[in-house]
Parts: structure tokens; sequence; C-alpha cells
């Protein structure tokens, strides 16, 4: 689940814009669900805001609190998604939408004391977020004073500093699939192992496993690499840019290209240059059907290799941030676990606010 409120997109549009369009603007609290590419994402508008027609809006009567309307959609979007019709694409209509029937107790106030039981979760989850948003703040900043701008050091890289590359870091591994027409190399009880979209769901700076796992049949019977806890995952294609740390010793598909950090350089440095150099990293990816960054393009992007000493320093810096977020990021994915347990069946009926009156 996405975070709950939205205040704006990438784009605004102007009162003349609102005027000549069919937009409308929607008033604080009204729902937004997406209706159509993709169908289910729902949000709760901080303020005024209007759509595209990729949503079906809701906006609360007197009869619903706005909280629980959100979740009564996070509910049901996969029932409403099966609702969706279209060639080209799926796409719920607004007459679709306007006849669903759900289950809604009458009394309000029930209504707010499940929201009340499942918004302190997702609280929690926020509250975490933006904690671990601003101790990324704070690495970044002294990444970027200490690496880029040199400003402990008078505005200049120091004299026994290095311009080397990627490969004077640590070592640049690549990863692969075993094939998938051999049911006995993958397992959900097995060897870690890290597709592209595995970042992008989980949305994770450490990242442990992905949706499947591959037994040592499929990792002996592929190019893929068994890679210690601290590695550096770069997606190198479709797309270009996903980057997270191992939690755990993992494996990869092919769309990374890794980075296994030197002792005396460490993970922290490796991470955040590779944050600062992405569009440079980028910048160098070929290929026609899709752009990716080879290996031998990845071990040869420039890279300034500071003193040991100032790295040291660096990484102890960081093994407080980076533990306090994985530590976050950990408890988030517990309570989000207790959230979706408990969403359904507070939604359905089969648990009773009254047996949750401890948690209210």
């Amino acid at each position: 689940m996405r975070g709950r409120f939205i205040s704006r997109g990438e784009r605004n549009i102007t009162i003349e814009g609102l005027k000549n369009s069919a937009a409308r603007l929607l008033p604080p609290n009204s729902i937004l669900f997406t209706s159509r590419a993709p169908i289910g994402y729902v949000a709760i508008a901080k303020n005024e805001v209007c759509t595209n027609q990729g949503f079906k809006s809701i906006v609360p009567n007197e009869n619903a609190d706005y909280l629980f309307l959100y979740y009564l959609l996070v509910y049901n979007r996969k029932r409403i998604e099966n609702m969706g019709s279209g060639t080209t694409f799926k796409e719920v209509s607004g007459s679709v939408m306007k006849e669903i029937t759900v289950s809604v107790p009458t009394d309000i106030e029930e209504q707010r004391a499940i929201a009340r039981i499942l918004g302190s979760l997702d609280d929690k989850i926020e509250n975490n977020n933006a904690i671990n948003q601003r101790l990324e703040q704070i690495a970044q900043s002294i990444f970027k004073s200490w690496f880029v701008d040199f400003e402990p050091f008078g505005g200049e890289m120091p004299s026994d500093w290095q311009e080397g590359t990627i490969s004077d870091l640590g070592e640049v591994v690549g990863g692969s699939t075993p094939s998938k027409g051999k049911s006995e190399y993958y397992t959900h009880q097995g060897i870690a192992w890290i597709t592209p979209k595995d970042l992008s769901v989980q949305n994770r700076k450490f990242i442990s496993c992905g949706a499947i796992d591959i037994t040592e049949h499929g990792l002996r019977n592929s190019s893929a690499k068994l890679m210690p806890r601290g590695t550096v995952l770069f997606s190198s294609r479709a797309p270009i840019g996903y980057i997270a740390i191992a939690s755990n010793e993992l494996c990869t598909n092919q769309g990374f290209k890794s980075i296994v950090p030197k002792k005396s350089v460490g993970t922290a440095y490796v991470y955040y240059f590779l944050l600062e150099n992405l569009q440079t990293i980028e910048n160098m990816a070929s290929g026609s059907t899709f752009k990716e960054v080879s290996g031998s393009t990845m071990k040869t992007i420039p890279a300034i290799i500071p003193d040991e000493n100032t790295l040291r320093r660096f990484q102890e810096i960081c093994n407080g941030i980076f533990e306090m977020q994985e530590q976050l990021e950990t408890e988030n994915t517990q309570l989000a676990e207790i959230r979706d347990t408990l969403l359904p069946l507070l939604m359905s009926g089969e648990l009773s606010v009254a047996d949750l009156e401890d948690i209210t």
C-alpha cells in the first residue's frame, strides 16, 4: 500500500485549464481511485485537487467517514479491478463504479473506530518513513560535503586521494536467471534471488529476498553469483538505476550490475557514490531494444578514491544511520502485515471493533 495522502501531482493546471476541461475540483478528504492503467491505486486528497480521466473519485457524504472509505476501497480494489472492461486496457467506468455494492456499518462512529485501528498502523509506518527520509538526507548531505564539494578540505580534492574507476571501489558482479523451464531451480524457501521488479515493489533501501528464491541446483546451473551482506545492488536495465543494499547473502538476475565493496571502501561510500553519479551512469548505457549498462562499462565508470581513514570515518557515521533505517524498514514490514491481516477481518465483520478495544 502506498502513502495514504496526496496533495499534488507532477504537474498543475491553471484556473483557465480547469474551466476549459471536464475536470472537477474535489474537496479535501476526497478519495481518489485509479480506474485504469492501472486500476486500484487509492489515495486521500490532502487539499483541493482535480484529476485526469484515469480516476473515479469519491466525495464522502455525511454518512461516511473519509478514512474508513479509503480502507473500504483498498479492501475492495481487487474486486473492482475484476469489473474492468476494455480491449486496449481495462477500465472501470463511472456507471460500473456507482453500482458496486459494499457492506458498510451504518453507525459512523463504528466506521471511525475501524479507521482508527487501521490508521494507527499506517500512522506509525508513515512516521517511520519520515524518520528514514530525514536520516537519508543527513547521510547524503555529508557525502556531498565531503566527496563532491570537498568542504572539509578547503573546496579541493585532497592530494592523497586518487582518480580511478568503480572497479577500484569493489567487484562488479552481474546476475543470471536459471532456466525457467526447470521447476527444480525455483522455490519459496531457498537462496534469495532479486529482480529489478522486486526493488520496484518493495521500495526499500535494504532488501533480503525477492518474490521467489532459487535452489542450490538453480544457483549451480546458472552464472548467478552469491554475494555477501552489504553488497550494493544496481539495476542496469529495465529500468536503469534502482539501488539497494543486501541485508544478507543473495544473488540477482541479469538485470543488475552489483558492487561488492572492498573492505577498505565500505558499503556506504559505494551506495552514495552510485546515487550521486546515477545520471552519468545512465548516459553511458547503450542498446537498441532497451538501454543497458554493460559490465565492462560499469567497471570503467570514473570514481574518486578517498584515503582509507576518511572512508572509515564516513562508514562509521553511516553505520548508525543504516542500522536505524534497516530496523525501521523491518518494523514497517511487520506493521503492514498486521494491517493487511486486520483489514479484511474488520471490513467483513469477522472481527468486531469491540474485540480490539485495547488497541483503540
